[in-house]
């Protein structure tokens, strides 16, 4: 039996529903309501082996798909395998009883630095969205609950449980929450799980702003919003923000009853929150089970999306692709080849149904005459061992072509832990300078999960192929791309500065004195570089094919008030198939930035056949135009001409054209606070100024002043004129407000 109405549960079995009964099951009310079990799941389902009182969250977990997590799946730019994705990941939770994953995980990579950047998609809140909604399609097109993560500026590790994330409100509405808006309104998922750290000195999970106003009033959210475990400070505070899930539990559920009885809390909040959890019950119930997954058919996608999310970054004198079949040695150095890193540390680490090796698959594919050779070349923890590299330059100098993979050991990327700098460690970079001075022909293959700083040592190798983290299938992917079989496809969804102390979060982060001030504001990443033309090592969108393209006759058409279509045509010129990812920016040219150079408005992956063509349509609506208002509180698109730019990278761009907006039409209210600038720039204020002040010395003494008085004079505030000796009066300056506001009506 269950039950459909909340009213049927007493005060006590209420509050019992909105907290957890183990680490990772809700708490059931015996006869009338099943408890629902929760797992990790951004890349893999971490479904314990064992749960209950006692047990850590953090246990062993049962053998599932390991994809690559987000820093891979975001390189893809490629909605349709995100999907894809998430519809396995719901297989395997559905074979194991789990009702909701936990996950995608959307938040923007604002610093390299953040030890869990390889749980996030990018930098850019655009992609973020996008390829986050498609995984939570994907999770819940089989009817299992999908669980936006972390809500909300979740941006680093260090005193994550208290930090106060300080941010204004333009830089929180343009780049910080765009990413969680478009997936709430687009892909409805079933849960939103709240952050640990504080959002301008409130804890996100009795921030009721966000939990309330923004995300259920404003958006629409209709499902359950979730603590992060051990993210609830005061269970009462949280429940009245708008927080319906406390995980996992700490035994408190007596406070709410109390405070529902001393009149603090109102019992409508607690019957909303227990409500939501019955919905949440019923939407998964709703769900036809499967009892297994295929686990070949779902380590081939995790390959292919290993394959689709590397980064071809350098290929000088077309090095890569190797052929397989020629009559060479090439030489294999590096642990990583041998054993690999293929995904990070913390809440998300999966236990792989196995484990592809580029060692094994690039023996595995390579034909009778290649001869290849290992060498380890250093240890995983970077423990020196001068015999290592000595046998490793031994083998590279008797050999063709090297091939090194190098990468950040395990321990460097970590939830609950910062990184403090983005050099690959020395030992590794010694090799490779070895290498390099007795091999002609060197290749490095990089495994990490967020950006390694690749200026001080590249010059050292002809080709450089960023894998990420590739999964449990990354070694076969690596194969697949270096003997050519594939096309490296994968584009950079964050720059490669040249230092670190260029990031522009640099001067901030990870703060102190439990404030981390987001001083940089909207200027994250390319929006940063690009704005102020700085050298990067590689940019935003970057990512080499083994083949080239040609963009040709990009159209913007106008398709309604403050609606375009652009298109263009890509065509594949070079000898091999493969995939370009288009991409759109919209760019204003300002003498004083107030917004970024540019921003990415929409992206498309066409995959062609050699001398193949193809269209990439976007669509652009007045949202893609506009800025946040502070004073408005709300979108703003203002009059002007915005240039549409279509590339291969935010620096890259192939064609460009022009739209122009006439803004949205929403006149803003003016006050004696209003400047003269913006009372002149206002088509009623300018009328109404011109009527009532044009007899007055103020009107006289404007026309006749110079450029620079005229400039100054702009800047005040329009009450401040009554005590110029220029005939303007306070009576006159309420009759104008008064006018102004009746006109506005009519």
């Amino acid at each position: 039996m269950t039950s459909d109405r909340v009213s049927d549960l007493s005060l006590a079995e209420q509050a019992s529903l909105t907290s957890g009964a183990t680490s990772w099951t809700t708490t059931p009310v015996p006869g009338t309501v099943r408890a629902l079990t929760l797992s990790d799941g951004p890349h893999g389902i971490r479904r314990p082996a064992e749960d209950g009182p006692g047990v850590s969250f953090l246990g062993t977990s049962l053998p599932a798909t390991c994809y690559p997590p987000a820093v891979t799946l975001g390189s893809s730019w490629d909605t349709g395998l995100a999907h894809r994705v998430g519809a396995a990941l719901a297989r395997e939770a559905s074979a194991f009883g789990v009702d909701v994953v936990l996950g995608p995980g959307v938040n923007i990579k604002r610093s390299p630095l953040c030890g869990r950047d390889f749980e996030y998609f990018s930098e850019d809140p655009h992609i973020s969205g996008r390829m986050g909604a498609a995984v939570v399609t994907g999770i819940q097109s089989l009817g299992v609950g999908a669980c936006v993560k972390h809500f909300a500026v979740n941006n680093q590790e260090t005193d994550r449980m208290r930090v106060s994330a300080e941010v204004d409100e333009r830089t929180l509405r343009e780049l910080y929450l765009p990413a969680f808006e478009h997936i709430v309104r687009e892909a409805k998922p079933y849960t939103v799980m709240c952050s640990y750290n504080r959002v301008n000195g409130v804890h996100a999970s009795q921030n009721r702003e966000l939990l309330t106003r923004i995300l259920r009033e404003e958006w629409g959210f209709d499902g359950l919003v979730m603590s992060d475990w051990g993210a609830v400070n005061d269970r009462v505070a949280a429940l009245a923000a708008g927080l319906d899930l406390e995980m996992p539990p700490t035994g408190t559920d007596d406070e709410i009853v109390t405070a529902v009885q001393e009149g603090r809390l109102d019992a409508s909040a607690v019957a909303t929150a227990a409500g939501r959890v019955l919905r949440l019950r019923d939407r998964v119930d709703r769900a036809e089970r499967v009892a297994a997954w295929d686990a070949d058919a779902h380590h081939e996608l995790a390959r292919e999306a290993a394959r689709d999310g590397a980064v071809l970054l350098k290929n000088e004198g077309g090095l890569l692709p190797l052929d397989p079949h020629a009559r060479q040695r090439l030489a294999v150095i590096g642990e990583f080849a041998r054993t690999p890193r293929y995904q990070g540390h913390g809440s998300s680490r999966v236990t792989p149904t196995r484990v592809d090796t580029a060692w094994d698959a690039l023996r595995a594919q390579a034909g009778p005459a290649l001869t290849l050779a290992f060498a380890p070349g250093f240890t995983l923890d970077d423990t020196p061992d001068p015999s290592l590299a000595t046998e490793a330059v031994a083998l590279a100098a008797e050999s063709d072509t090297a091939l090194l993979f190098l990468g950040l050991p395990d321990s460097s990327e970590t939830e609950g832990l910062d990184r403090t700098h983005i050099q690959l460690p020395a030992e590794q970079l010694e090799l490779l300078r070895h290498v390099s001075a007795v091999c002609p022909r060197v290749a490095v293959v990089l495994a990490n999960g967020a950006v390694v700083s690749v200026a001080e040592w590249q010059d050292d190798a002809a080709a450089v192929l960023e894998a990420w983290l590739g999964g449990q299938a990354g070694g076969s992917a690596l194969a697949d791309l270096l003997f050519g079989a594939h096309s490296p496809s994968g584009r950079l969804t964050e720059s490669i500065p040249l230092r670190l102390q260029d990031t522009p979060s640099y001067p901030h982060f990870p703060g102190q004195d439990g404030r981390s001030v987001y001083g940089e504001g909207r200027f994250v990443g390319y929006r940063h570089y690009d704005t102020v033309d700085l050298p990067v090592a590689y940019p935003f969108g970057h990512g080499l094919s083994y083949t080239t393209f040609r963009y040709d006759h990009l159209e913007v058409e106008r398709t309604g008030e403050n609606a375009w279509t652009a298109r263009v045509t890509v065509t594949n010129t070079g000898a091999r198939g493969g995939a370009e990812v288009v991409q759109l920016y919209l760019a204003v040219d300002e003498p004083q930035p107030t917004r970024p150079r540019r921003e990415l408005r929409g992206f498309a992956k066409l995959r062609l056949e050699p001398g193949a063509s193809g269209r990439a349509e976007f669509q652009l609506t007045g949202r893609d135009l506009a800025r946040w208002s502070t004073s408005r509180r709300d979108w703003r698109v203002d009059p002007g001409t915005f240039t549409v730019e279509v590339g291969a990278s935010s620096r890259d761009i192939r064609l460009r054209s022009w739209l122009r907006t006439p803004g949205d039409g929403v006149l803003d209210p003016l006050s004696d606070q209003s400047s003269l600038g913006e009372w002149l720039a206002h088509p009623i204020g300018s009328a109404v100024l011109a009527e009532h002040l044009a007899d007055l010395p103020f009107a006289t003494t404007l026309a006749a002043g110079d450029a620079q008085l005229l400039a100054a004079a702009h800047q005040v505030p329009l009450v401040k004129f009554t005590g110029f000796g220029l005939g303007v009066t306070r009576a006159h300056i309420t009759a104008l407000v008064t006018e102004v506001a009746e006109r506005r009506k009519r």
